[in-house]
């Protein structure tokens, strides 16, 4: 199997010792993406719709780099700070992911990188 690493500038660089994404043969691996904006560097977080579709987006960015798509996405993990904002969040979450809806949790934690509300990754595979 190989194993290749996705980079792409239209997403925020790693704030850390990981990669955007890794592609282990067919399975896409997309670390958790936090709402950077890449050309700015600033984090998105004046509503928690804006923060969402930011995270959105840069998930988007690391697919098309890798060539999948949303709907090749199978699993996704969801972790924010407040989940009275569920609702939002799963609002704009929908737009992105469509009919294909994958496997998912979403989970509560203390915190986050960088004080953030919201962080996703997802598992796509072709």
């Amino acid at each position: 199997m190989t194993k290749k690493i996705i980079n792409t500038t239209n997403a925020p660089a790693p704030i850390g010792p990981y990669s955007q994404a890794i592609l282990a043969g067919t399975t896409l691996y997309v670390s958790g993406q936090v709402a950077f904006d890449p050309l700015s560097g600033n984090l998105i977080t004046d509503s928690i719709q804006n923060e969402t579709h930011r995270v959105m987006k840069n998930i988007e960015a690391i697919l098309t780099e890798a060539g999948y798509n949303f709907s090749d996405i199978v699993k996704c993990s969801i972790f924010v700070k407040d989940l009275n904002n569920f609702a939002a969040i799963n609002e704009v979450y929908g737009q992105y992911v469509g009919e294909g809806k994958p496997a998912r949790e979403t989970v509560e934690v203390a915190r986050l990188p960088r004080d953030v509300n919201v962080e996703i990754s997802c598992i796509a595979v072709k």
